[in-house]
Protein backbone atom coordinates (compact mmCIF):
# COMPACT_ATOMS: atom_id res chain seq x y z
CA UNK A 1 0.00 0.00 0.00
CA UNK A 2 1.47 3.49 -0.96
CA UNK A 3 -0.18 5.06 2.47
CA UNK A 4 -0.99 3.09 5.52
CA UNK A 5 -2.56 4.94 8.59
CA UNK A 6 -2.48 2.69 11.67
CA UNK A 7 -4.00 3.80 14.97
CA UNK A 8 -3.26 7.57 14.75
CA UNK A 9 -4.58 9.73 17.46
CA UNK A 10 -4.38 13.37 17.42
CA UNK A 11 -4.86 15.87 20.08
CA UNK A 12 -5.34 19.70 20.03
CA UNK A 13 -4.59 20.41 23.53
CA UNK A 14 -7.24 18.52 25.44
CA UNK A 15 -9.22 17.95 22.44
CA UNK A 16 -9.36 14.44 20.55
CA UNK A 17 -9.37 14.95 16.72
CA UNK A 18 -8.19 11.61 15.59
CA UNK A 19 -9.56 8.45 18.09
CA UNK A 20 -7.48 5.45 16.32
CA UNK A 21 -7.13 6.18 13.20
CA UNK A 22 -6.32 3.17 10.67
CA UNK A 23 -6.76 2.84 6.80
CA UNK A 24 -4.77 1.58 3.61
CA UNK A 25 -4.86 3.74 0.53
CA UNK A 26 -3.56 1.83 -2.99
CA UNK A 27 -1.70 2.46 -6.44
CA UNK A 28 -4.50 2.63 -8.99
CA UNK A 29 -8.17 4.76 -8.25
CA UNK A 30 -9.15 7.25 -6.02
CA UNK A 31 -9.94 6.99 -2.67
CA UNK A 32 -12.70 9.41 -0.92
CA UNK A 33 -11.92 10.55 2.58
CA UNK A 34 -15.13 11.88 3.58
CA UNK A 35 -16.98 12.96 6.56
CA UNK A 36 -18.36 16.41 7.74
CA UNK A 37 -17.08 19.79 8.73
CA UNK A 38 -14.96 19.21 11.65
CA UNK A 39 -14.66 15.09 11.47
CA UNK A 40 -10.50 15.31 11.48
CA UNK A 41 -10.25 15.08 7.74
CA UNK A 42 -7.67 18.06 7.45
CA UNK A 43 -5.79 17.05 10.45
CA UNK A 44 -5.37 13.76 8.52
CA UNK A 45 -4.09 15.22 5.73
CA UNK A 46 -1.93 17.25 7.36
CA UNK A 47 -0.39 13.97 9.32
CA UNK A 48 0.29 12.03 6.27
CA UNK A 49 2.26 14.99 4.26
CA UNK A 50 4.20 15.49 7.51
CA UNK A 51 3.07 19.15 8.12
CA UNK A 52 2.22 18.14 11.79
CA UNK A 53 2.71 15.34 14.17
CA UNK A 54 0.39 12.98 15.34
CA UNK A 55 0.33 11.88 19.35
CA UNK A 56 0.15 7.87 18.81
CA UNK A 57 0.26 5.58 15.79
CA UNK A 58 2.77 5.48 12.73
CA UNK A 59 1.85 6.69 9.19
CA UNK A 60 3.72 5.49 6.03
CA UNK A 61 3.89 6.67 2.91
CA UNK A 62 5.10 4.69 0.16
CA UNK A 63 6.55 2.16 3.40
CA UNK A 64 8.50 5.17 4.40
CA UNK A 65 7.88 6.71 8.65
CA UNK A 66 6.54 10.39 7.84
CA UNK A 67 8.38 11.18 10.87
CA UNK A 68 11.21 9.45 10.04
CA UNK A 69 12.18 10.29 6.95
CA UNK A 70 10.01 13.53 6.28
CA UNK A 71 11.88 14.85 3.34
CA UNK A 72 11.85 11.65 1.47
CA UNK A 73 8.37 11.12 2.20
CA UNK A 74 7.74 15.03 0.49
CA UNK A 75 9.60 14.29 -2.57
CA UNK A 76 7.16 11.26 -2.75
CA UNK A 77 3.67 13.49 -2.33
CA UNK A 78 1.88 16.13 -4.47
CA UNK A 79 -0.36 18.36 -1.61
CA UNK A 80 -2.81 20.59 -2.39
CA UNK A 81 -4.35 21.67 1.32
CA UNK A 82 -7.71 23.08 2.13
CA UNK A 83 -6.61 26.90 2.04
CA UNK A 84 -4.67 26.28 -0.91
CA UNK A 85 -1.96 28.62 0.38
CA UNK A 86 -0.12 30.28 -3.10
CA UNK A 87 2.33 33.42 -3.89
CA UNK A 88 -0.38 36.36 -5.25
CA UNK A 89 2.44 38.81 -6.32
CA UNK A 90 3.93 36.22 -8.67
CA UNK A 91 2.51 35.11 -12.30
CA UNK A 92 0.82 31.55 -13.03
CA UNK A 93 3.62 30.63 -14.94
CA UNK A 94 6.56 32.23 -13.04
CA UNK A 95 4.90 30.78 -9.56
CA UNK A 96 4.99 27.37 -11.74
CA UNK A 97 8.54 27.55 -12.65
CA UNK A 98 9.73 28.50 -9.09
CA UNK A 99 7.66 25.29 -7.56
CA UNK A 100 9.38 23.05 -10.03
CA UNK A 101 12.97 23.90 -9.05
CA UNK A 102 12.41 23.86 -5.55
CA UNK A 103 11.38 19.91 -6.44
CA UNK A 104 14.85 20.00 -8.72
CA UNK A 105 12.38 18.75 -11.50
CA UNK A 106 14.78 17.48 -14.19
CA UNK A 107 14.23 18.95 -17.50
CA UNK A 108 13.50 22.23 -18.67
CA UNK A 109 11.14 23.92 -16.05
CA UNK A 110 9.72 26.01 -18.38
CA UNK A 111 8.55 23.36 -20.23
CA UNK A 112 6.94 21.56 -16.98
CA UNK A 113 5.29 24.71 -16.29
CA UNK A 114 3.78 24.52 -19.38
CA UNK A 115 2.73 21.31 -19.61
CA UNK A 116 1.17 21.56 -16.31
CA UNK A 117 -0.93 24.41 -17.60
CA UNK A 118 -2.28 22.81 -20.41
CA UNK A 119 -3.41 19.81 -18.51
CA UNK A 120 -5.24 21.68 -15.63
CA UNK A 121 -6.05 24.28 -18.33
CA UNK A 122 -4.62 27.52 -17.33
CA UNK A 123 -3.14 28.71 -20.62
CA UNK A 124 -5.68 31.66 -21.34
CA UNK A 125 -4.87 32.38 -17.43
CA UNK A 126 -0.61 31.97 -17.54
CA UNK A 127 0.38 35.47 -18.03
CA UNK A 128 -2.06 36.74 -14.97
CA UNK A 129 -0.88 37.49 -11.17
CA UNK A 130 -2.57 34.36 -9.56
CA UNK A 131 -3.90 37.36 -7.11
CA UNK A 132 -6.25 38.70 -9.96
CA UNK A 133 -7.38 34.99 -10.53
CA UNK A 134 -10.79 33.81 -9.12
CA UNK A 135 -10.97 30.97 -7.04
CA UNK A 136 -11.74 28.22 -9.23
CA UNK A 137 -8.71 29.26 -11.38
CA UNK A 138 -6.49 29.47 -8.25
CA UNK A 139 -7.54 25.85 -7.09
CA UNK A 140 -6.28 24.41 -10.87
CA UNK A 141 -2.70 27.06 -9.88
CA UNK A 142 -2.94 24.40 -6.81
CA UNK A 143 -2.94 21.41 -8.52
CA UNK A 144 -0.83 22.53 -11.34
CA UNK A 145 1.93 23.01 -8.44
CA UNK A 146 0.90 19.33 -6.40
CA UNK A 147 1.66 17.23 -9.38
CA UNK A 148 4.60 19.23 -11.11
CA UNK A 149 6.86 17.07 -9.87
CA UNK A 150 5.01 13.44 -10.71
CA UNK A 151 4.80 12.68 -7.30
CA UNK A 152 3.28 8.68 -6.33
CA UNK A 153 0.79 9.98 -4.02
CA UNK A 154 -1.59 13.13 -4.50
CA UNK A 155 -3.49 14.37 -1.57
CA UNK A 156 -6.48 16.54 -2.54
CA UNK A 157 -7.98 18.19 0.15
CA UNK A 158 -11.14 19.85 -1.27
CA UNK A 159 -9.85 20.46 -4.57
CA UNK A 160 -13.28 21.21 -6.13
CA UNK A 161 -14.01 23.88 -4.12
CA UNK A 162 -15.23 26.98 -5.82
CA UNK A 163 -15.25 25.59 -9.33
CA UNK A 164 -18.05 26.98 -11.88
CA UNK A 165 -20.06 23.54 -13.29
CA UNK A 166 -17.33 23.46 -16.37
CA UNK A 167 -14.16 23.27 -14.04
CA UNK A 168 -15.70 20.75 -12.24
CA UNK A 169 -16.18 18.36 -15.04
CA UNK A 170 -12.56 19.06 -16.09
CA UNK A 171 -10.73 19.24 -12.67
CA UNK A 172 -12.91 15.65 -12.11
CA UNK A 173 -11.72 14.23 -14.84
CA UNK A 174 -8.10 15.10 -14.66
CA UNK A 175 -8.26 13.04 -10.74
CA UNK A 176 -9.65 10.00 -12.07
CA UNK A 177 -6.76 10.03 -14.80
CA UNK A 178 -3.99 11.05 -12.42
CA UNK A 179 -5.82 8.35 -10.28
CA UNK A 180 -5.22 5.21 -12.74
CA UNK A 181 -1.10 5.16 -11.81
CA UNK A 182 -0.89 7.37 -8.57
CA UNK A 183 -2.28 7.02 -5.15
CA UNK A 184 -4.67 9.56 -4.53
CA UNK A 185 -6.36 10.32 -1.27
CA UNK A 186 -9.58 13.22 -2.30
CA UNK A 187 -10.80 14.54 1.13
CA UNK A 188 -14.32 16.41 0.53
CA UNK A 189 -17.40 16.56 2.21
CA UNK A 190 -19.35 16.72 -0.60
CA UNK A 191 -21.05 13.06 -1.40
CA UNK A 192 -21.13 14.06 -4.75
CA UNK A 193 -18.06 14.52 -5.58
CA UNK A 194 -17.30 10.99 -4.17
CA UNK A 195 -19.74 9.48 -6.70
CA UNK A 196 -18.14 11.01 -9.26
CA UNK A 197 -14.37 10.50 -8.86
CA UNK A 198 -14.15 7.92 -5.93
CA UNK A 199 -13.85 3.88 -6.47
CA UNK A 200 -13.52 3.60 -2.80
CA UNK A 201 -14.86 5.64 0.62
CA UNK A 202 -13.11 5.82 3.90
CA UNK A 203 -16.07 8.22 6.36
CA UNK A 204 -14.89 9.60 9.10
CA UNK A 205 -17.03 11.45 11.82
CA UNK A 206 -15.82 12.93 15.13
CA UNK A 207 -12.09 11.59 14.62
CA UNK A 208 -13.17 8.10 13.88
CA UNK A 209 -13.44 5.74 11.28
CA UNK A 210 -17.12 4.75 10.82
CA UNK A 211 -16.69 3.03 7.28
CA UNK A 212 -14.06 1.94 4.36
CA UNK A 213 -15.81 0.40 1.61
CA UNK A 214 -15.49 0.02 -1.97
CA UNK A 215 -18.47 3.03 -3.45
CA UNK A 216 -19.93 0.02 -4.58
CA UNK A 217 -19.98 -1.56 -1.53
CA UNK A 218 -21.44 1.11 -0.08
CA UNK A 219 -23.84 1.64 -2.45
CA UNK A 220 -25.58 -1.92 -1.99
CA UNK A 221 -25.83 -1.36 1.43
CA UNK A 222 -28.11 1.41 0.77
CA UNK A 223 -29.91 -0.80 -1.52
CA UNK A 224 -33.33 -2.87 -0.23
CA UNK A 225 -33.92 0.45 2.27
CA UNK A 226 -36.83 3.03 1.42
CA UNK A 227 -36.99 6.96 2.52
CA UNK A 228 -40.02 8.13 2.28
CA UNK A 229 -40.25 12.15 2.31
CA UNK A 230 -42.94 13.64 3.78
CA UNK A 231 -44.41 17.14 4.81
CA UNK A 232 -46.94 17.33 7.33
CA UNK A 233 -49.19 20.45 7.98
CA UNK A 234 -48.49 19.93 12.02
CA UNK A 235 -44.88 19.69 13.94
CA UNK A 236 -44.19 15.98 14.31
CA UNK A 237 -42.47 14.48 17.15
CA UNK A 238 -39.62 12.02 16.20
CA UNK A 239 -40.42 9.72 18.91
CA UNK A 240 -43.93 9.30 17.63
CA UNK A 241 -42.99 8.79 14.48
CA UNK A 242 -40.68 5.54 15.69
CA UNK A 243 -43.62 4.45 16.82
CA UNK A 244 -44.73 3.74 13.65
CA UNK A 245 -44.28 -0.43 12.59
CA UNK A 246 -40.85 -0.80 10.12
CA UNK A 247 -39.55 2.79 10.30
CA UNK A 248 -36.11 2.35 11.92
CA UNK A 249 -35.23 6.32 12.40
CA UNK A 250 -36.26 9.31 11.20
CA UNK A 251 -35.05 12.74 10.39
CA UNK A 252 -36.34 16.35 10.31
CA UNK A 253 -34.44 20.02 10.32
CA UNK A 254 -37.72 21.54 11.12
CA UNK A 255 -40.46 19.00 12.39
CA UNK A 256 -42.85 19.55 9.09
CA UNK A 257 -40.62 18.25 6.33
CA UNK A 258 -39.21 14.25 7.14
CA UNK A 259 -37.01 11.89 5.97
CA UNK A 260 -38.77 8.60 7.41
CA UNK A 261 -36.44 5.40 6.78
CA UNK A 262 -37.86 1.97 6.87
CA UNK A 263 -35.54 -1.23 6.17
CA UNK A 264 -38.23 -3.48 4.89
CA UNK A 265 -38.65 -2.92 1.29
CA UNK A 266 -42.19 -2.92 1.79
CA UNK A 267 -44.32 0.10 1.05
CA UNK A 268 -44.73 1.99 4.42
CA UNK A 269 -46.96 5.03 2.95
CA UNK A 270 -50.37 3.75 4.18
CA UNK A 271 -48.69 3.16 7.74
CA UNK A 272 -47.76 6.92 7.34
CA UNK A 273 -50.85 8.09 6.12
CA UNK A 274 -52.52 6.03 9.13
CA UNK A 275 -50.57 7.58 11.63
CA UNK A 276 -51.19 11.14 10.23
CA UNK A 277 -54.41 10.42 10.60
CA UNK A 278 -54.59 9.61 14.08
CA UNK A 279 -52.79 12.73 14.93
CA UNK A 280 -55.14 14.73 13.15
CA UNK A 281 -52.43 16.30 10.82
CA UNK A 282 -52.72 16.51 7.42
CA UNK A 283 -49.79 14.69 4.71
CA UNK A 284 -49.10 17.81 2.17
CA UNK A 285 -46.79 15.42 0.45
CA UNK A 286 -45.42 12.03 -0.10
CA UNK A 287 -42.41 10.63 -2.29
CA UNK A 288 -40.79 7.22 -1.39
CA UNK A 289 -37.52 7.02 -2.68
CA UNK A 290 -34.55 4.53 -2.98
CA UNK A 291 -31.87 5.62 -0.59
CA UNK A 292 -28.62 7.03 -1.97
CA UNK A 293 -25.20 7.09 -1.02
CA UNK A 294 -25.67 10.67 0.49
CA UNK A 295 -28.21 8.91 2.87
CA UNK A 296 -25.98 6.24 3.94
CA UNK A 297 -23.22 8.87 4.90
CA UNK A 298 -26.18 11.33 6.79
CA UNK A 299 -26.31 8.27 8.83
CA UNK A 300 -22.88 7.16 9.87
CA UNK A 301 -22.27 10.75 10.46
CA UNK A 302 -24.97 11.63 12.07
CA UNK A 303 -25.72 15.01 10.91
CA UNK A 304 -29.26 14.99 10.99
CA UNK A 305 -31.09 16.71 13.51
CA UNK A 306 -34.11 14.99 15.21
Amino acid sequence: MSVRVNNVTKFYGEQRALDGVSFDAGKGGVTGFLGPNGAGKSTMMKIITGFISRNAGVVEVCGLNVEEHPVEVKRKIGYLPENNPLYLDMYVREYLEFVAALYRVPGNLKDRAEEMISVTGLGLEKKKKIGALSKGYRQRVGLAQAIIHDPEVLILDEPTSGLDPNQLSEIRELIRNLGKDKTVIFSTHIMQEVEAICEKVIIINRGKIVADESTSVLRSSASGKTIIRVEFSSQIRKSDLLQIKKISSAESEDGLHWNIISDSDKDIREDVFRFAVSKDVTVLSMQKQKRKLKDVFRQLTKQATT
